[in-house]
C-alpha cells in the first residue's frame, strides 16, 4: 500500500471527515488512517468507503486521542464495520521499512516508538500539520480537521517517500 491517506483530529465533526476523506481518495490513497480524536460513531462511518476500482471497501485503521472518551463503544462499532482499531499504537509493514502511528498525546509511547527507529512515525493531537525528522524517522503530522487555522489532511507515498498536505475548505 504505497500511498496512505492520513486524517486526524475531527473531534466529532463528520461532515468535514468526509471532505478530507474525498480529497484523499481524489489523490488515489490505497489506506486511510485516523489518527484519534475520532469523536463519534458518525466520523467513524465516514472512513466506510467503496474503493471505486474494485469495489471494494477501503482497508482503513485507527487508534484513539485523549479527546476520545468511549473508546470501547467504538471500537465495537468500528470493528463491526471492518475497521482496524490499533489502539494505542498501529504498525503498518512497508517493504521495506515500517510506518507506526499513534495520536501522539503520550509521551512514553512516542518515546519508545521513535526509540524503535521505524521509517514513519504518524501522528496528531498538535492540530499542526508538520514534517520533521528525529534520527532517520521521518515524522508527519497530517494537521487537523477541528480546531486548526487551517483544515489539512495528507498523503504519504511510501514508495517515492513523498508527502502532500491537502487543505480542506470548512463546511
Amino acid at each position: 500500500m504505497p500511498r496512505i491517506g492520513l486524517l486526524s483530529d475531527s473531534h466529532g465533526r463528520a461532515a468535514i471527515t468526509r471532505l478530507g476523506v474525498q480529497a484523499l481518495l481524489a489523490e488515489g490513497v490505497d489506506l486511510l488512517i485516523h489518527l484519534g480524536d475520532i469523536g463519534s460513531v458518525e466520523v467513524i462511518d465516514e472512513l466506510l468507503v467503496q474503493d471505486s476500482d474494485t469495489n471494494q471497501t477501503m482497508p482503513a485503521r485507527l487508534v484513539f486521542g485523549n479527546c476520545d472518551w468511549d473508546t470501547g463503544p467504538l471500537s465495537d462499532y468500528a470493528a463491526s464495520l471492518g475497521i482496524r482499531v490499533d489502539h494505542p499504537v498501529g504498525t503498518l509493514d512497508l517493504n521495506p521499512g515500517k510506518l507506526v502511528f499513534c495520536h501522539g498525546h503520550e509521551h512514553r509511547v512516542m518515546a519508545r516508538t521513535l526509540a524503535d527507529d521505524p521509517t514513519y512515525l504518524c501522528h496528531g493531537h498538535t492540530h499542526q500539520a508538520a514534517d520533521t525528522r528525529s534520527g532517520s524517522t521521518r515524522v508527519i503530522n497530517p494537521g487537523a480537521l477541528c480546531r486548526a487555522h487551517r483544515y489539512t489532511v495528507a498523503v504519504l507515498d511510501t514508495e517515492k517517500d513523498d508527502l502532500k498536505f491537502l487543505t480542506i475548505p470548512p463546511n
